[in-house]
């Protein structure tokens, strides 16, 4: 029996940005995956929009040469021509506001053209010096009015570097589309793993009683990359870790995790839950920051025979730089739930390997039994949430080993997703624009919630641009980051969890 599928409304995306990175690498293979999973509209199509003067069919050649090499569906020639004579480009000056009369011209002749209802979204894939300039030169065309269709926003982040810039850029946005056109847009939330998060609580009586400081010890989440900061050294010297990934990507997995069950699973009882959740952190201390707040920067050293550069030796970086490239933080959410439950989350670039997991460290028994034959940190089980790379989940708990006595040992539980046949797990993207097709915002970003996270962020980026004696830690490539990192975890013998690339058999042996 064949699947009902809902299919948005026919449209037309217009991608501001068009000839940059992203363009190439995610959004048109996203766009060209769902295709062949027919799940795009009949009546649809692309307007690519940047500076670069170009053709409609240089742009399909060099749509096809990034679908090629970042797609991994398997597609005949023919497929892809199809796709392709959907991308159309229109070469304007984004600065410039009388050029936009050139989108609204083009706009409307493919839209009686192809006959997509007058409906738009447009998608900011461009510096964030142009996300207040972008709609404002849109209102000016009234290409933001819904009414013979609907009109969407999509802005990559950053929402901001801190709260009054966050505030202003929201005040700016709202003065030319509403909140509920607005889709923010935060890759990690498109996952299907980290969705899973909510069905893992929601929809098994075996977890959602424990989820709570009565069983719970604390919460740990890891997102980790090998890499280091390529040939975006300009871009992360004006950013670091805590904006690039603590205040959006780890915080908005805080929310889920931590979340009250929603009365539905309408996108604003889900976005309501996780504000109560950002509205419940506990704000931090000049000396929370100096005694539970870590920052690293990686130094060069030799990964498997490889020599690594440092941080301030890379391109565009300044010799000098105190932009942290690490950052481990613990902190609490003060409410009935989890009132005194230590939440610790880390992120860092040239870590030994490529990993993002979420693990719920549950209490160890009242009573320690085999305190004789287990560690304190053994006698924790633990729930790890995978969510990338070898998708899945694992539950460690305590067994006999066979034998006289009662030696104990660790074992493992796991699902993995790749052991589901015939099932697809669809990249981020391709979740998250299908999403804002159909007009669903529950993966995206509510405007009162990122303003929220960065109030909590606030105290971190005060104390470190005001309190010099805060150190920033050297790290050698290759490694878990600054030791003293160990030193904010609560717990006799506990430390941060070390995850290997495979989830499974971590015991035995470690793939990085």
């Amino acid at each position: 029996m064949k699947e009902n599928i809902e299919r948005a409304s026919g449209h037309i995306l217009i991608i501001f940005g068009a000839s940059g990175d992203l363009t190439r690498r995610k959004l048109i293979p996203a766009l060209f995956n769902l295709f062949l999973k027919d799940l795009l509209p009949e009546k649809f199509a692309v307007l690519g929009v940047s500076r670069t003067e170009i053709s409609d069919d240089v742009f399909r050649t060099k749509m096809s040469e990034g679908i090629k090499v970042h797609s991994d569906a398997e597609y005949e020639e023919e497929k892809l021509d199809n796709f392709l004579r959907k991308l159309y480009y229109t070469p304007i000056d984004t600065s410039y506001g009388d050029d936009y009369v050139k989108i609204k011209d083009r706009l409307h002749k493919l839209n009686n053209d192809l006959n997509t209802g007058s409906n738009y979204i447009f998608y900011l894939s461009t510096p964030p010096s142009l996300y207040p300039i972008i709609p404002m030169y849109l209102s000016k065309q009234d290409l933001n009015k819904s009414g013979t269709g609907f009109r969407r926003l999509i802005i990559e982040k950053p929402f901001g570097y801190d709260l009054k810039t966050a505030a202003e850029l929201n005040n700016k946005l709202l003065e030319y589309f509403s909140e509920d056109q607005l889709y923010r847009i935060d890759h990690y939330l498109g996952k299907e793993t980290v969705q899973n998060v909510l069905v893992t609580r929601f929809s098994n009586g075996i977890f959602e009683p424990l989820w709570n400081s009565k069983y719970v010890h604390h919460v740990e989440i890891t997102s980790a990359e090998s890499i280091g900061v390529e040939n975006r050294g300009g871009y992360f010297e004006g950013s670091g870790t805590l904006r690039d990934m603590i205040q959006n990507h780890l915080m908005q997995m805080v929310g889920l995790v931590a979340m009250e069950p929603p009365s539905s699973f309408d996108s604003n009882a889900i976005r309501n839950e996780t504000m109560k959740v950002f509205q419940s952190l506990r704000k931090l201390s000049p000396e929370d920051v100096l005694k539970n707040v870590i920052r690293g920067q990686y130094i060069n050293s030799s990964v498997r025979g490889e020599k690594m550069k440092g941080y301030r030796e890379e391109k565009d970086v300044d010799p000098n730089s105190r932009t942290e490239t690490f950052v481990a933080l613990k902190f609490y959410i003060d409410n009935w739930r989890w009132g005194g439950v230590p939440f610790y989350i880390r992120s860092g670039k040239r870590l030994p390997t490529r990993v993002t997991e979420i693990v719920i460290h549950f209490n160890k028994t009242p009573h320690w039994l085999f305190g004789h034959y287990q560690t304190a940190a053994e006698a924790n089980n633990q729930l790890v949430i995978r969510i990338q790379p070898d998708e899945g989940m694992l539950l460690k708990f305590a067994m006999k080993v066979p034998g006289q006595g009662f030696q104990v040992h660790n074992v493992n539980m796991d699902f993995h997703y790749s052991d589901l046949k015939n099932t697809y797990v669809p990249d981020a993207y391709e979740r998250l624009l299908l999403d804002c097709m159909l007009g669903d915002p529950t993966l995206y970003t509510r405007g009162d919630a990122v303003e929220e996270l960065w109030k909590f962020m606030g105290p971190i980026q005060e104390a470190w641009e005001k309190n010099s004696d805060i150190p920033l830690y050297g790290y050698p490539s290759g490694s878990w980051g600054p030791d003293v990192a160990d030193n904010i975890v609560e717990g006799e013998q506990l430390t941060w969890r070390y995850p290997c690339k495979n989830l499974s058999d971590d015991g035995l042996y470690c793939e990085l």
